[in-house]
Parts: C-alpha cells; sequence; structure tokens
C-alpha cells in the first residue's frame, strides 16, 4: 500500500523498507503492519493531542515526572512548545512501560525504537501465522478461561510490583496467540505509588478482566484479587513470587466512601465507554 505521510520519515531512515497494510485505526493511534529488513513489525503512528479522545488525560498524567524545569513551565502555560513536550511525554511513557514490563516478565509486545511519534514493535500473531485476535474477539473454554484469568492476575500483580498500573486493562486492550495473552496499549500507564487513582485504576482493570472471564467460568466473578494486590502492595509485601489467593478479609467497615463512590463512578464510566468501543467495532 502507498505509505501513509507519518511513516515516510522512518521510511527515508532506512527504518522501514515497506508498509503492508494498515492494521487498524482507533482513537488514540493508527497502526500498520511494515516490513523492517526483512521482518514484520507493527507501527504505531499516535495521533496528536487534539485527534486523539483518550478521556480524562489528565489523571493519568499525574504523577509523571518532567525533570526540565523549562519543559515543566512551557507544559503549565500550554505552548506549543509545551504540548509538544506533551505529547513526547505521552509516547515515551508506553515504551518505557513496555520495555520495564518485559524485563519484569509480563508478555508484552517488543519494542524497537520511538522515533517521531511513531513506535515501531513486535507484531503479534497467532499459530498460523496471521495477526493474534483481541482477547474480546475469541470464545473461550470454561478451562482456558480460568487458566487464562490466574495467568492476567500474575502479569497485573508483576505490573503492580514494577510500580506500574495499566489504567486502561480490558478484554481490547489483551491479544491471544499460541502461548496465552499479550497485554497491549500502555501510553496512559500510571505510576502506583504517586498517582492518587492508582489504586482505584488497579481494581477497574482486575474487574474488567474478571467480568471478561467470568462469562465462560462464573466462579471467578467471587475473587478479589485487586484488593488483595493493592492491600500487600500498601503493605510492602507484594512481591513478584507472592501467592495470589484471590480473597481479600479487610474491613468493609473501615472503608472510605468517598472512596468507593470513585470506584463506582470509574466502573460505570468504562463500561460506558466499553459499549462505545463495541458499538465502533460493529460499525468498522
Amino acid at each position: 500500500m502507498k505509505a501513509p505521510k507519518s511513516l515516510h520519515g522512518l521510511i527515508d531512515e532506512g527504518l522501514i523498507d515497506e508498509v503492508i497494510s494498515r492494521l487498524m485505526s482507533g482513537k488514540e493511534a493508527d497502526i500498520y503492519i511494515v516490513n523492517c529488513s526483512g521482518h514484520i513489525r507493527c507501527a504505531k503512528v499516535y495521533k496528536d493531542a487534539v485527534k486523539r479522545s483518550f478521556k480524562n488525560a489528565a489523571q493519568y498524567q499525574e504523577g509523571r515526572k518532567v525533570r526540565s524545569g523549562r519543559r515543566a513551565r512551557a507544559m503549565e502555560k500550554n505552548s506549543a512548545y509545551g504540548r509538544k513536550q506533551q505529547e513526547e511525554i505521552w509516547q515515551n511513557a508506553e515504551v518505557d512501560a513496555l520495555a520495564r514490563l518485559h524485563r519484569a516478565g509480563v508478555r508484552v509486545p517488543e519494542t524497537f525504537g520511538c522515533i517521531d511519534g511513531v513506535l515501531l514493535m513486535e507484531l503479534v500473531i497467532d499459530d498460523e501465522g496471521d495477526v493474534a485476535p483481541r482477547l474480546g474477539d475469541v470464545l473461550l473454554t470454561e478451562e482456558q478461561a480460568i487458566e487464562d484469568h490466574t495467568v492476567m492476575m500474575h502479569y497485573v500483580k508483576l505490573m503492580l510490583c514494577e510500580g506500574i498500573v495499566h489504567g486502561d486493562l480490558s478484554e481490547f486492550n489483551v491479544l491471544l496467540d499460541e502461548y496465552g495473552p499479550v497485554i497491549i496499549d500502555l501510553p496512559q500507564a500510571v505510576d502506583a505509588s504517586a498517582n492518587n487513582s492508582a489504586r482505584s485504576m488497579l481494581l477497574r482493570d482486575v474487574n474488567n478482566m474478571t467480568r471478561y472471564y467470568s462469562q465462560f467460568s462464573p466462579q471467578l466473578s467471587l475473587s478479589r484479587y485487586g484488593e488483595e494486590m493493592w492491600s500487600m502492595y500498601e503493605e510492602g509485601e507484594l512481591k513478584p513470587e507472592t501467592e495470589l489467593t484471590g480473597l481479600y478479609d479487610g474491613d468493609a467497615e473501615s472503608a472510605d466512601v468517598d472512596t468507593v463512590l470513585d470506584e463506582i463512578k470509574a466502573v460505570m464510566q468504562e463500561e460506558r465507554e466499553r459499549q462505545e468501543r463495541l458499538k465502533d467495532a460493529e460499525e468498522a
């Protein structure tokens, strides 16, 4: 296919030899399948902030460190330079998160650099060599649902041990290849220790995944992995080797009412966004 203008720079630099096809066009980025010196990979082209529809972006950016005082002031003033720096931080957050999680043992696509707003990364494929499907497009057996849910809870635990919360985890941001789940899309990943919404985001992530897998194995809906993980994380007891039980015996009477209400609102908002995505997918 004809290469889009956004990829001309990487083609000129010899990083991409050919644009094979467009894989998808989302609300936050366009993704192309490309040939890089004989290796078939993905090129994720981030959309400008004005074209992006990621809701409550400021909430996700809370706690992200800006080392340069000049950059921080420019971002506060929302100058052209500041907006450019904000975009770089948004993109680099995904690159950094993917690299850290890959080292931590979480299955995520391997990255090969982010240049001029384009992230080159591994193309996740299935056992027949085709593009791996999204989890939401796959029907599972009860046994597979239980097994993959356990794997996903393990990955979420490893992410939290690394100080990262995905923040937008659902069946739309997980691919399924022959070895199991692969987590994708992390530009909105938050710092678990520096973002005030990290707990509610973690619980939402876990609830989204549990809700999905519970369609095939209803007993999973009784688990409380999110609360268990966060409680251990706050106490400094959560380790990569920690064996999770899915049980939580926290004192309900001491619950922060405002936090609970925020979590309920977040879940409701996530469901609305999920329905919008389903509608967009059907229209596509």
